[in-house]
């Protein structure tokens, strides 16, 4: 997409470890801690962050091209994190009732005398084969994007960061939407009814059974450091394999990789809905998100190809 992206990330190995690039890590890591402990408090997790990324940057060269053109994927984690000050219910009215009852007017189920939603079904059809499936679909939601996100970076680096600028951009609207349209997620009605109460915790609703089935607590780990529990719609979860299956495709990678991704996709919109952490309407606003992304990438690169 850019053409001197690549030797943007070259460097001079005269100067790998100068004066200049340890100052600037020094304090790019500081100014990170101090923000981040002003903003959402310390945290273990930031420690190893920049362990991380520290450590790939003063490695060797091609780590250090490697964790610079990784530093989109960082820029969102962080992004992502910091949304704990800044809690979206203080701008806008949280949709609590007004999106339930558009669910059901879309997409309810006749039960008897009463319509319910898709995740009402499915909490009085539960399986364990089918929250088993839901839990590894779930797991997959990152490390799939960052597998071909690496593989991209050695394989095909234009698309790499076509791929990278696409999945910050995604974030990017995704973000705006969350702020302008503040949504609770289906357990939330569920286990609270339609009335808001702020700072309410991060819950793993049907992704426990997964956590109980295995005696473990992986879901549960995740979902206490949810950065906002009404960032429902759009679902992001729904919007990222749908990037990742469109450059696996348009990249023309290993083909095995790409029907990984491709079975993955239908799998987390399914679990989205079945474990009732998104409503089928969350679920594609991501998809539409992520359309949305794609088509402004390509634009901007075909521009740039006609110049």
């Amino acid at each position: 997409m850019i053409d001197n992206l690549e030797s943007a990330v070259s460097i001079p190995k005269t100067d790998f470890y100068g004066l200049k690039p340890i100052i600037t890590m020094l304090l790019i890591s500081v100014a990170y801690l101090v923000l981040s402990a002003y903003l959402v408090g310390f945290r273990s997790d930031q420690v190893v962050l920049l362990v991380i990324t520290n450590s790939f940057y003063f490695f060797s060269e091609t780590t250090r091209k490697f964790i610079t053109a990784f530093s989109i994927f960082i820029v969102y984690w962080i992004l992502f994190d910091y949304m704990k000050a800044f809690p979206n219910y203080s701008y806008n009215t949280v949709h609590i009732k007004s999106l339930y009852d558009l669910e059901k007017s879309i997409f309810g189920i006749n039960a008897g005398t009463s319509i319910i939603t898709p995740n009402e079904y499915w909490i009085l059809h539960q399986h364990s084969f089918l929250d088993v499936m839901s839990g590894v679909f779930y797991l997959t939601w990152i490390p799939l994007p960052l597998s071909l996100a690496g593989y991209l970076f050695y394989k095909n680096r234009t698309q790499f960061f076509n791929f990278a600028f696409t999945f910050l951009l995604v974030n990017m609207i995704g973000f705006v939407i969350y702020y302008l349209y503040p949504a609770a997620p289906p357990w939330y009605s569920q286990q609270y009814g339609f009335e808001f109460i702020a700072n309410t915790r991060g819950n793993t609703a049907g992704l426990s059974r997964f956590d109980a089935f295995f005696n473990v607590g992986i879901f549960k780990s995740i979902y206490e450091k949810s950065s906002n529990v009404f960032a429902a719609m759009p679902s992001l979860h729904s919007s990222y394999p749908l990037i990742a299956l469109y450059y696996a495709v348009k990249s023309k990678i290993n083909a095995g990789l790409a029907i990984v991704i491709g079975i993955t996709m239908p799998g987390i919109w399914f679990a989205a809905v079945y474990t009732s952490h998104h409503y089928v309407l969350d679920v594609i606003a991501g998809v539409a998100c992520a359309t949305t992304g794609i088509i402004i990438v390509n634009l901007i690169a075909a521009k740039r190809l006609s110049k």
